[in-house]
């Protein structure tokens, strides 16, 4: 069946079906209860499923993810909620050094199967701590897969993959984008969880991104054609571990390459992606892997996000750069 819906409802149910299939998945969180959370992803699951398995927490990030430390150990499946992406560094030591480690430390014999849901990235007018994009911290840390939906249909899929993992893994949400809509197609999932997509095909250049971005990239691929450039557009979906196929094949055919992410250009996710690609696929590459990214600065106050953040401005004129060479 397919039904129409904004990622923040395709991820409402995505958790209610895991939650009714799986009696040892649990939600855990800040105001996630009879609030349904401030973006309401969770918004009447503690009625239908009672607030032992819809747990409002107190405001203690740390505690949040050492208690679902202590939960999996148990044999449960906590999924987590940190209200927003700045606010995950409280438990930043939690996640890095013990839940990323657990499953290492006792050579594979206890698992770790815990979700953290982070909403991150800018484009919604906030303030300081309410508009990050702390990917890179996680995908440098082994012992912790990450990923990041951008359509709809994946925001149901990959929350419910994510469940079912083995292993910790990082859920960043594009908040910029809850209220997207799109169709769902609630009878099987398009992809697995660590595929990354081709959304739009092109012969020209290969623009790569994930979460919010992939939108700004479609747009910049739709004003390149109005120009008579034709770029292809990879959804990452995946950040760790990265499925580089989709990429090599669409760089190997267009010789070029463009990366964007909202997140600070310096030792980022794009830096580790135009390493490889270029690594792999020197020989076919006909100009450099150019990156557009955030700025190196903190995330700016609400009025100077759109000169902070990358647009299909600044998309297009690294298309430019790369079919200048």
């Amino acid at each position: 069946m397919t039904e129409n819906m904004p990622i923040s409802r395709a991820l409402n149910a995505g958790l209610r079906r895991s939650l009714e299939t799986n009696d040892r998945v649990l939600l855990m969180g800040e105001d996630i209860g009879p609030l349904g959370g401030v973006f309401r992803v969770t918004e009447g699951l503690q009625s239908d499923f009672g607030p032992r398995r819809v747990i409002d927490s107190p405001l203690a990030e740390s505690g949040i993810v050492g208690t679902a430390i202590g939960l999996a150990m148990g044999g449960f499946r906590p999924v987590l909620e940190i209200q927003f992406d700045g606010f995950v560094f409280p438990a930043f030591d939690q996640i890095t050094s013990q839940l990323a480690k657990i499953t290492n430390r006792h050579e594979g014999a206890l698992q770790m199967p815990v979700v953290i849901r982070i909403p991150y990235g800018g484009h919604i007018g906030a303030i300081e701590h309410h508009q990050e994009s702390p990917e890179a911290y996680f995908t440098h840390t082994p012992g912790l897969r990450v990923v990041s939906p951008s359509t709809a249909n994946d925001a149901y899929w990959m929350i419910q993959q994510a469940i079912d993992s083995p292993d910790p893994v990082v859920f960043l949400e594009p908040k910029a984008k809850y209220w997207q809509k799109g169709e769902v197609d609630t009878d099987a999932p398009a992809l697995p969880l660590h595929a990354s997509r081709v959304v739009r095909r092109g012969t020209d250049v290969t623009l790569v991104g994930h979460g919010a971005m992939v939108t700004t990239l479609l747009q910049a691929a739709s004003l390149a054609e109005s120009e008579g450039t034709s770029c292809e557009v990879i959804d990452l979906r995946s950040l760790s571990p990265v499925d580089y196929g989709p990429i090599l094949d669409s760089v190997r055919r267009t010789g070029r390459m463009v990366y964007a992410q909202e997140a600070p250009g310096f030792t980022s996710l794009g830096s580790e992606i135009a390493a490889t690609v270029t690594e792999k696929a020197f020989f076919a590459l006909e100009a450099p892997v150019l990156r557009v990214s955030g700025f190196d600065v903190p995330f700016p106050p609400a009025k100077l996000e759109g000169t902070y953040l990358p647009d299909a401005d600044r998309i297009l004129e690294a298309v430019d750069r790369s079919l200048a060479y």
